[in-house]
């Protein structure tokens, strides 16, 4: 049976040794068979150059050797060449035996050592070898670079425990150093992972000392689910979702795509039962995830719901504007493209309903989430889809498309007044349209109100007349063709004045894009609770995706840098929720500007509103306060509104005179009619209707014909009977 492969490479420079006695001159093939072996055996790099110079060594001296004898000179001489041939062997030997410290490691008990010198078992002087060969010094071989001169491993202990092996130590620098060494520098020099070094936190320890611990021999794997425990995503579903304190009580999950424990899809099924809305944060606190990774997608039947759960989100890369031009128009339908869904579906925002009106837009974004982006997005799609713009921005210059709107209000009090100016156009609609669904020959009209809780809020000099406007506005407009997009920096009431009435009309008439908010202030649960939305916190949103800022950091930065310029996927603006009526919030991800949105316009002048009483006053109404002092009694008709515009007397200032004459003072009814002459009233209140031809309130009446509401509703309701006057949300007329 022949050697084995460390038995030839560490005998064989003995024998080479020993040629220079025997060969002479032939010791030099001998020498090319030893190095020729050993590499067949697959020797290791270093072992193989150490045997190399061994053979050498041997073979100089074996051809020196042989001269002599041949010359007849003293035998003596020829036997002392042999010396520094066994000198070479002996070298050789040492640097096999330090080669592979992992393999002269055997487990042993515990064992310690003060310091790399005396004192030290024969491992862990293999060990500190290294450590001084590589890492301190002091001697250095040449053509290699010590990782830190002088950072010796101080207070070894070397640990083995059946097939585990690792020694741990303290490295030690003068004082006022700093140690230097790092995880990576330890595993290369034992030839470890990364992962099996662990260096102490230097936060909790003397810059020039620093403990170390080096897992020579991965330790044993720990199992990490118990017997019984779920483990499948059918398993976990059952055992924490479909429980019934779950998230989503009574469903059982399908998984259609599997490819890890963090990438698969499934659909969740409710037997013969709706599955409602769901708790983002409850599912993902069942899951063990965080809500971002969790994207759920209602079907068609109200039995079941897609779930997705991901590790690399599908959205991270976004959707070019410039690659959808043609879906920025308004379909058919009345919707328009907003976006892509998680699942890679277009994400559709609704601008209007053919036949009925138009539709409003609850929009929701704190500080760099996207959502001025999203507003030039809307303004774009308006403008291409024929409908005018109103643009009520508190911040002056913060919205870049602000040229495609009919009318800008840029800055605080101007933004008020494009308020107004859209409260003073649907009053003049009620009153030029007697049906609801009138025909569209008006174009539909967008009030779009950015920052809108600089102007709703509380701490606002307009917060009263701004919320009765808004307020009437998200209530009356969308059948008269007037859609309001509001948009606010956080999903709080007071954000929009705390009136429930703007943000459930905003709801109902249209839908919703929640995206990132500051922290603690995007929670969507409590009193800012959504229907449809339950259980998310817009704050958890990342603000970047996982690793790009490594990504970002590493990019060449030098001189302008025009190439490191952000991509789309090195952020996450846009990315957020989007809620339709009726149906559950969805992630998506809005549209990136990879052009300016105006530049697509096409250079065309803004779509341009109707001529009407209101249009043509609009800078006198925008000046016009609607609401008295206390912030009561909202202008009511466009008459009054008119008149105030234009500084006349309104007409409830002027004199009312008596049709019955000065000397007439009861009634068809008797001196013991009813009194203020109420049977008189009705008279009044048809001629008064009659002439103005415009819709009133019971309270604008009133305040017309000098009397109160209370004297006037019950005459207006009798003359309703019979059918000489009409009722229509409020606005009564004459028939």
């Amino acid at each position: 049976m022949g050697p084995t492969r460390a038995q030839f490479v560490q005998y064989a420079p003995a024998a080479l040794a020993v040629v220079p006695l025997v060969a002479g001159p032939w010791s030099a093939l001998a020498a090319a068979a030893a190095g020729a072996g050993a590499w067949a055996v697959g020797a290791s790099a270093p072992a193989l150059r150490s045997l190399i110079a061994c053979g050498l060594t041997t073979t100089g001296c074996g051809i020196a050797a042989g001269e002599v004898l041949a010359a007849g000179g003293n035998p003596l001489i020829a036997l002392g060449l042999a010396a520094p041939a066994g000198a070479a062997a002996l070298a050789h030997h040492r640097n096999l035996t330090g080669h592979t410290p992992t393999a002269a490691l055997t487990p042993a008990t515990t064992t310690q050592g003060a310091g790399t010198g005396a004192g030290l078992t024969s491992q862990e002087q293999v060990i500190a070898a290294f450590w001084a060969e590589f890492i301190s010094g002091p001697t250095q071989t040449e053509g290699r670079k010590l990782i830190q001169p002088g950072a010796a491993l101080e207070q070894l202990v070397l640990q083995g425990d059946g097939g585990h092996v690792a020694f741990t130590g303290i490295i030690t620098l003068p004082p006022g150093q700093q140690v230097k060494v790092r995880e990576g520098d330890i595993a290369a020099v034992y030839r470890v992972p990364i992962s099996q070094v662990e260096l102490g936190d230097p936060k909790h320890f003397a810059p020039n000392a620093l403990p170390v611990t080096v897992q020579l021999t991965a330790p044993a794997a720990q199992p990490q689910i118990t017997a019984g425990t779920p483990t499948t995503p059918e398993e976990l579903w059952a055992a924490y979702v479909g429980v019934p304190e779950g998230a989503m009580p009574g469903t059982t999950l399908t998984v259609t795509r599997y490819d890890g424990p963090l990438d698969w899809e499934g659909i969740a099924t409710r037997d013969r039962r709706a599955i409602g809305t769901v708790n983002l944060q409850d599912l993902a606190g069942n899951l063990d995830l965080e809500t971002i990774q969790i994207a759920l997608a209602p079907g068609d039947k109200p039995s079941q719901m897609g779930i997705r759960v991901m590790r690399e989100h599908a959205l991270m890369h976004g959707t070019m504007l410039s690659s959808v031009l043609d879906e920025l128009s308004m379909d058919s339908r009345g919707y328009v493209r907003a976006g892509t869904y998680v699942d890679g579906r277009a994400a559709l925002l609704p601008l209007a309903q053919p036949g009925s009106g138009a539709r409003h837009l609850y929009l929701v974004g704190g500080s760099r989430s996207g959502k001025s982006g999203l507003l030039e997005q809307i303004l774009l799609s308006a403008h291409r889809s024929g409908i005018a713009v109103i643009l009520a921005s508190p911040q002056a210059g913060t919205i870049a498309g602000a040229s495609l709107s009919a009318y800008l209000g840029d800055g605080l009090d101007e933004a008020m007044g494009a308020l107004r100016l859209a409260y003073a156009m649907m009053l003049d609609r009620e009153a030029r349209y007697r049906s609801p669904a009138f025909p569209f020959t008006d174009p539909l009209v967008l009030v779009v109100i950015d920052e809108a809780h600089m102007l709703l809020s509380a701490s606002s000099p307009y917060h009263l007349e701004a919320k009765a406007i808004v307020e009437q506005l998200t209530r009356r407009s969308l059948k008269r063709g007037i859609g309001v997009v509001l948009a606010t920096q956080t999903p709080l009431a007071e954000d929009l004045g705390n009136s429930t009435v703007i943000r459930s009309q905003l709801l109902i008439g249209g839908g919703a894009v929640f995206l990132r908010c500051a922290k603690g202030q995007g929670s969507l649960v409590g009193a800012n609770a959504v229907e449809g939305a339950e259980g998310l916190d817009l704050s958890m949103i990342p603000s970047q995706w996982p690793g790009q800022y490594a990504k970002v950091s590493n990019r060449d930065m030098s001189g302008l840098a025009t190439e490191a310029a952000a991509a789309p996927e090195d952020g996450t603006f846009g990315l957020g929720y989007l809620l339709t009526p009726g149906s559950q919030a969805v992630q998506f991800r809005s549209l990136h500007l990879d052009v300016p949105p105006v530049s697509l316009a096409g250079g065309e002048p803004p779509v341009g509103i109707e001529d009407c009483d209101a249009w043509r006053e609009r800078d006198a109404v925008a000046q016009t306060p609607m609401v008295d002092k206390r912030g009561k009694n909202l202008v009511g008709s466009l008459a009054d509104l008119l008149a105030a515009a234009q500084g006349a007397p309104s007409p409830q200032q002027q004199p009312h005179h008596n049709p019955g004459g000065p000397h007439q003072t009861a009634g068809p009814a008797g001196p013991g009619g009813p009194p203020d002459g109420q049977e008189l009233i009705k008279p009044r209140i048809l001629e008064l209707l009659r002439e103005q031809s415009l819709p009133m309130t019971a309270e604008t009446i009133a305040r017309k014909l000098g009397t109160s509401a209370k004297n006037i509703k019950p005459r207006l309701s009798e003359l309703k009977k019979r059918d000489e006057v009409t009722n229509e949300n409020g606005l009564w007329r004459a028939a």
